[in-house]
């Protein structure tokens, strides 16, 4: 019998892989260049921190409305203009910045634009994502999906931190506008015909009423999703402020700090391996020692590592990020009705990024008044503790993965095989 090693990816499965990837390689390159946009400009911590911060804060207030009309609307269609919004914002920044006329206000409209577009793009990818594979093939399908995001950002990270030294941020932001562009363009390839399981024709308010009873019945979901609102305002203070500044300041810039952050991508990648296979029984108890790792590169920062241990420490988190991601997501999936999924994800998003942009708009001000290394040492105690104190709750502890049925490829495959009779 002639078997199929991807037989399960299905059409929308591929081109959406294909379509992130692309995005993700100027994704990665991205947030140097704004940071480091900010910096030449004569910027210091407080002013990367608000420029981050409103790219936040704008996710933030859109998610709902995004994970809405992802229910609501074709997927595709919400993804593909949430694109070509957010490639007409980037090639905007990268012309104020190429140009010299970028003001610090400009940079700080500008990231909120991108942050809206994302907050509308992001539930119904994890949507479309969702439908376009099998329950069985779940823990595959997503760890292929994120060793390939993974894997571009590797490179979109290596190479924007060079390309920002070598040529200047405005160049690195025009290619994540091209990046976002071919990306909406792939995604009209996707299948329209594919079944979709649209929302019911109810107003908005009563589907986000929908979505939010479905979201706050389960406890193991506002746990997690509460602990991340936290861990986040800690992180992006981190890698967002703090890491920027230092590597400026002590490691030798722009390209010293795109290594750090390939360095996670690359952890984010070769873990994609180990999930592949990797199957654990209680999910979420496992996700949750990937959080764990999470505050790896805090402490190398507040230790003064040299570069190679901070990369280190940031491939360390990366692994972290994926043991968590891809366990989550199989949570999701087994836990979440189809027709919800996207104002549920939209709570998700909405709740673990809610006080992000505080973390990053405080991180200077509080660098200030307590000291760099004190406000190092805050961020990566609090990531820690948190990461145990979600532990807590017995149903992150004890929710387990569903048995599956096999599939008929797989049921004829042991069909097949011979009997085993006891001497």
């Amino acid at each position: 019998m002639k078997s199929h090693r991807f037989a399960w990816a299905s059409r929308n499965y591929r081109v959406q892989t294909a379509a992130t990837v692309i995005a993700g390689l100027g994704n990665a390159g991205a947030p140097i260049a704004t940071a480091f946009a900010v910096l030449d400009l004569g910027g210091g911590a407080t002013a990367v921190g608000l420029v981050t911060g409103a790219h936040l804060a704008s996710m933030v207030v859109f998610l709902l409305l995004g994970g809405a009309l992802a229910d609501r609307l074709p997927r595709h269609h919400v993804m593909v203009g949430a694109n070509l919004f957010n490639a007409a914002s980037q090639a905007l920044l990268a012309v104020l910045v190429l140009t010299g006329t970028a003001q610090l206000w400009q940079l700080i409209a500008l990231s909120a634009a991108g942050g809206a577009g994302q907050a509308f793009y992001a539930p119904a990818s994890e949507g479309m994502i969702m439908e376009s594979v099998a329950k069985e093939h779940a823990a595959r399908a997503f760890a292929l999906f994120r060793m390939a995001l993974n894997g571009s950002q590797i490179a979109g990270a290596a190479l924007g931190g060079v390309l920002v030294t070598a040529i200047g941020p405005g160049w690195v932001l025009a290619v994540d506008a091209a990046g976002f562009t071919l990306a909406a363009a792939l995604r009209l390839f996707l299948d329209l015909e594919a079944p979709t399981t649209p929302a019911e024709e109810t107003g908005m308010v009563q589907a986000l009423r929908e979505g939010w009873r479905e979201f706050s019945s389960r406890r193991w979901l506002w746990a997690v999703v509460l602990q991340f609102s936290l861990v986040g305002a800690c992180l992006g203070a981190v890698e967002s402020v703090y890491g920027p500044v230092i590597a400026k300041e002590r490691l030798g810039g722009a390209d010293a700090w795109g290594l750090a952050l390939a360095a996670f991508s690359a952890g984010l990648f070769l873990s994609g391996f180990l999930m592949v296979r990797w199957q654990p029984a209680r999910i979420l108890l496992a996700g949750n020692t990937g959080v764990l790792l999470f505050a790896a590169p805090a402490y190398a920062l507040v230790l003064e590592a040299p570069l190679p241990l901070l990369c280190a420490a940031m491939f360390t988190s990366g692994l972290g990020v994926t043991v968590f991601g891809v366990n989550w997501m199989i949570a999701l999936q087994q836990e979440i009705p189809a027709e919800l999924f996207s104002r549920v994800s939209a709570y998700d998003y909405f709740g673990s990024i809610a006080l992000a942009p505080v973390g990053t708009a405080l991180a200077g001000p509080v660098a200030s008044l307590l000291g760099m290394r004190n406000a190092l040492w805050l961020c990566a105690v609090a990531m820690t503790v948190l990461a145990l104190a979600v532990l807590a709750e017995s149903q992150v502890r004890t929710l387990r993965r569903k048995a599956l049925a096999p599939t008929p490829a797989e049921a004829e495959a042991e069909a097949e095989q011979p009997a085993v009779t006891s001497p």
